[in-house]
């Protein structure tokens, strides 16, 4: 009766050990259980703050930040300033113009006839090359700043603290110079259009439409060109406040960038008080 007992109790005991056996052993070396690094194996902490900021959020969400949307209504508006420069010299362009462009019977649909229909499509060609100077700065000026401020915009999908510092500063030279040349060239495209309908050449067409009832054809400055005014000083105002944002991202980055460098001085400092302390303790427990 004794030796089942015995045999029984002998198996307990090998299982017991053998579960103790595929039990992991504690890691006796730290005081932290075994699941939690070392801090020693992390990263350094700014690291980790990037890496959960930029897991957090996506390139949407950098993108559409305060300083990120201003560029992209800038964008939208230089691409209206585009659509009203190419509409203001369709408006302009004259009848004849309009009617050759259309591919229709120009005679069947215009009281203008015989002398008169010669003398206004001679006068919209000379008015259309007048004004060609205008239209194709227009065109290569807006299209210019928009596809740079896209750019910007595309370049910004980072949070700041992670840009390069040569990034926000060329945003921030483009805008300022932007801002100032949207202004100017408003300035000097109006004083373009104004001294074009100024001539000779305009007044004559004025009066040949007037005497044949069209008279919305004047040599006053077009809604369309207005369009492109008001459309340019909007683009203008959105590229100052994209000046301010963008030096309050610059400072920010900054401070960014001063805290963290205070903290690893910081960590030096505390390193270095300890390293002393350490050392008479060793050779007494090498001096035992």
């Amino acid at each position: 009766m004794s030796q089942p007992h015995r045999s029984n109790r002998g198996n307990r005991e090998r299982n017991g050990e053998h579960r103790r056996s595929r039990e992991p052993s504690p890691d006796r070396s730290s005081s932290r259980p075994p699941y939690f690094p070392r801090e020693a194996d992390l990263p350094p902490r700014h690291v980790r703050d990037a890496r959960q900021a930029d897991h957090q959020g996506s390139k949407c969400t950098n993108i559409c930040s305060r300083r990120g949307i201003v560029l992209i209504c800038a964008v939208l508006t230089n691409s209206l300033v585009l659509i009203c420069v190419v509409a203001a010299q369709l408006v302009t362009s004259g009848l004849s113009s309009a009617a050759g462009l259309g591919g229709f019977d120009i005679n069947s649909n215009f009281n203008l006839q015989g002398t008169e229909l010669q003398q206004a499509r001679d006068l919209d060609m000379q008015y259309s090359q007048m004004r060609a100077p205008g239209i194709y700065g227009g065109l290569a000026f807006s299209l210019t700043l928009g596809v740079v401020s896209l750019l910007f915009v595309v370049a910004g999908n980072k949070p700041p603290q992670l840009m390069s510092r040569k990034l926000l500063l060329g945003a921030l030279v483009f805008q300022a110079a932007g801002a100032v040349a949207y202004v100017a060239a408003v300035g000097l495209y109006l004083h373009f259009v104004i001294g074009v309908n100024a001539t000779d050449v305009c007044k004559q067409r004025e009066r040949i439409y007037g005497r044949n009832g069209y008279t919305w054809m004047t040599c006053d400055v077009s809604g369309a060109d207005a369009a492109v005014a008001l459309f340019g000083l909007i683009t203008a105002i959105l590229y100052g406040v994209g000046v301010v944002l963008t030096v309050q991202t610059i400072r920010r980055v900054k401070r960014h960038h001063q805290e963290r460098k205070r903290r690893e001085a910081d960590k030096q400092q505390a390193r270095g008080r300890g390293r002393p302390q350490s050392a008479p303790l060793r050779a007494e427990t090498t001096s035992v």
